[in-house]
Parts: C-alpha cells; structure tokens; sequence
C-alpha cells in the first residue's frame, strides 16, 4: 500500500480530528439550501436544488467506486486525500470537498441562460458551461497535486491521452451531465426519482462494503 494510501487511512472518521471552521462553512451550505428552497417553492421551480444534489450525490458515487479500487487492489486508489483535514470521510474525500460538491451544481445552474437552447460559440448553453465548470474543476485539481494534498498513483489516470482526460471526463463532467439530465426531465416526480437512484448506489456500495465485508477506505 502506498504512503499516501497509508496516511489518508489514518485518521479516517476519526471526529477528533474536527474545526471549528467546520461549523460556519455548514451553516453557509444550510443558508445556501434554505434560501433555494424558499425561492422553489414560491416559483415552482426547483432545478436549483436538484442540481445541486445530483451532482453530490454523483460525486458520493464517484468517491465509493474510488475507495473499492484501494480495497481491492491493496495499493492505492486513484486518488487519495491524505493532508490536514477537519474530517477525512473517505480516503479521497473530507469534509472541506463535500461541502464544495453540495454546492457546486448550484453555482453550476445560476451560470445557466434561462433559455436552455441558447447557445455559446455553437454549443447549447448548459453543455458549454458543462465543459468550461469540468476544465476548472481539472485545474483546480493539478494545483492540489502539485500541492501535495491529492495524490494520483497511476499514470494512465493523470496521463491518459497526453494529459488528464481521464480525471476530465470521469472526474467532473459526468457530474454535471447527471444534472443536465436530471434538470432536463419533465415531472418533479422523475426528478426527484432518478435522484434517489443516484444515492441509492452509493449507500449500497458502502453497505455492502463496510457492513458486510468490513472494508475501510
């Protein structure tokens, strides 16, 4: 197992290791939700808040499969996050990028025209703000590599096609696909559905892991 699989193991929900900073930074997340919530039911129109949770609940996917990768090839994940956190929830996950996750679709949606066909050079809106959040979130990413504090062990994750496509296109912009999808639908009650499978995975995933086969990541 590498050092860095070792270090994010350590510590693992471990609630002595939280911050005080933990509590404002919930309490802007809740003040986020409520005021979209507000504005939902006065409106009707709740793809705010379904954005939002698609893409955490996606990211909640994409931190499970990840941690099954440490268990099952006993070296690494694909990526791990093993520096100073106020919470490690999952090797590759913490507090500090959950609370980033629940409210990035967010900020995704009110980058949206309010016309859907609207186009930016050429491509409908929503996918051209899909590709632009998905390069950034890429960015912001091989900053904390080179920072030290997300670790890539395998080369064909961070050198796939002469760079990191892979990190793009499994990383970040099926996330937002997921919300484009999911805001997409027709009825709240579709909505509101496919949502609930995108969580129900996961929570089975790591039912299945920790519960029954007493895995840690």
């Amino acid at each position: 197992m590498t050092e860095a699989s070792v270090q994010a193991l350590g510590g693992l929900r471990d609630l002595t290791m939280l911050k005080w900073y933990v509590i404002p930074l919930l309490a802007i997340v809740l003040y986020i939700y409520a005021k979209e919530i507000k504005e939902a039911r006065s409106t009707g129109n709740w793809n705010a808040v379904f954005a939002g949770l698609t893409l955490f609940g996606i990211d909640f996917f994409n931190e499970t499969w990840n941690g099954w990768v440490l268990v099952l090839t006993g070296r690494s994940a694909f990526w791990t996050a093993p520096g100073e956190t106020a919470l490690r929830t999952m090797v590759g996950w913490n507090i500090e990028i959950m609370f980033m996750f629940l409210i990035a679709g967010i900020i995704w949606y009110h980058t949206l025209s309010v016309d859907p066909k609207e186009k930016i050079l050429g491509i409908p809106n929503r996918w051209f703000w899909a590709i632009g959040y998905s390069a950034f979130c890429v960015f912001v990413e091989v900053l904390l590599n080179k920072g030290g504090l997300l670790i890539w062990e395998y080369p064909f994750w961070y050198r796939s096609f002469g760079g990191v496509w892979l990190i793009f296109l499994f990383g970040y912009f099926h996330f937002f696909v997921g919300s484009i999808f999911v805001i997409s639908r027709k009825t709240i009650k579709l909505k509101i559905t496919i949502i609930g499978v995108i969580y129900l995975i996961p929570i089975l995933m790591n039912i299945f892991g920790y519960c029954i086969m007493g895995w840690n990541y």
